[in-house]
């Protein structure tokens, strides 16, 4: 077989709504807002860019049955986009957007083909290699039975067979249970792909053949965090390259501060803005969970002065006139890694025997790496204080591993 190249995406969900986001600026919430046409601007791009042989599209292009009249005229634009570069589209319609739903409808161009309610084969000729590609549309927004007996096995040897399904492995409930299949149903039929779609986090099933879910294009909550994207899978000699490529406008992630020895405000805010700075650095725009990890006794007592609302809004004001925009949508404190350290007779013996110790009995202790062959040829002499910071440090460490946790 010649070689061949294909993307797999699934879940668009254009035009979803954002709930529970009200707080952000204007601005902010108008990015997010458009986030999933972003997203799918960048798609369309890559597609163009990179010219794959075809796209397979598995289901809930739309967030909702009504298909909203914007995310038609979104979604029409860039099929044509596609067509005026001549790369097929295969789609098929989910629970989200299944065929009973009620909509303005508009024509998708000819490049586009539309998989019916019932499973059918769809065949392309990709330069003189066939590819068959196998699936249905959702005919209405409950498909709680399995579908995996409707899709043919396949026999044709010097074929490319790819099937395509939007549902749940069964077991898996985090998402409502729709089309439910197992590994090894979907292995019987000989295929040598399997674009799957309906589940939001990215999951290789299988690898050889693949079974995949490439996950949504754009994290939407707080269930939905890091990179989103699509699949970029190139076919040879019936061996799958495949490659994840992200398209997130916004990304959804926790990002977490370490507290640890800071006593000040202006330190914590200091190190929420450094770790802020780099997410942005790492992922461009945001929507973050601000998680303060490492909180010693002293430490705590900053928050028990002040509200975790009036940290948020001190964050957030701090950073409202950077750009890229990152939005914290909220401060979490974690309480169980507040260390107490709880002193004993033995503790308190062992910090005495650390504070009595001289510069000579100090550079006892460290004498074997600084004798060391390799090593001491790296090392310059010690000073004083840096002598004394390493009993400071020591003493830190031992209370820390001392120490009980808190909450």
């Amino acid at each position: 077989m010649s070689s061949i190249r294909f993307f797999h995406t699934a879940d668009l969900h254009l035009d979803s709504p954002f709930k529970g986001m009200s707080e952000l600026p204007e601005n902010g919430f108008e990015k997010l807002r458009n986030s999933t046409f972003e997203a799918f601007s960048t798609f369309i791009q890559k597609a163009i860019e990179v010219k794959p042989d075809f796209v397979l599209i598995v289901g809930d292009i739309y967030d909702g049955e009504e298909r909203s009249l914007r995310a038609q005229k979104n979604f029409q634009n860039g099929m044509e986009q596609l067509s005026a570069h001549q790369i097929p589209v295969v789609i098929s319609y989910g629970n989200h957007d299944h065929l009973k739903g009620k909509w303005t409808r508009f024509s998708l161009p000819e490049n586009v083909f539309v998989l019916p309610k019932e499973t059918t084969k769809l065949v392309l000729n990709i330069r003189e290699t066939e590819v068959n590609i196998y699936g249905f549309s959702y005919p209405e927004r409950h498909v709680p039975q399995s579908m995996i007996d409707t899709y043919p096995i396949a026999t044709e040897q010097n074929a490319v067979h790819i099937g395509m399904l939007h549902g749940s492995l069964q077991g898996n409930t985090s998402h409502d249970v729709y089309a439910p299949f197992t590994i090894e149903e979907l292995l019987s039929k000989n295929y040598d792909y399997w674009a799957l779609g309906h589940i939001h986090k990215r999951q290789v099933l299988h690898t050889d053949p693949p079974i995949i879910y490439p996950g949504n294009i754009q994290s939407r909550h707080r269930k939905e965090l890091g990179l989103k994207g699509f699949y970029d899978v190139t076919m040879a000699n019936f061996a799958a390259d495949c490659t994840f490529v992200p398209t997130s406008a916004i990304v959804y992630e926790k990002v977490e501060v370490d507290c640890e020895n800071l006593i000040h405000a202006n330190e914590v805010l200091r190190a929420c803005r450094e770790s802020l700075g780099d997410f942005r650095e790492h992922y461009g725009a945001g929507v973050v969970w601000l998680q303060l990890k490492n909180i010693d006794e002293k430490g705590m007592s900053l928050f028990e002065n002040s509200s975790a609302l009036e940290w948020l809004e001190v964050i957030r004001e701090q950073e409202e006139e950077i750009t890229p925009f990152v939005w914290v949508q909220a401060l979490e404190i974690d309480n169980n890694t507040i260390n107490m350290y709880e002193p004993t007779l033995a503790t308190e013996s062992v910090i005495q025997v650390l504070n009595e110790w001289n510069q000579q009995q100090l550079k006892e202790v460290v004498k074997d790496l600084y004798q060391h062959p390799k090593g001491s040829r790296y090392l310059e002499e010690l000073t004083s204080e840096e002598l004394n910071n390493l009993v400071s440090e020591a003493k830190r460490l031992f209370k820390q591993y001392m120490s009980v946790k808190k909450g």
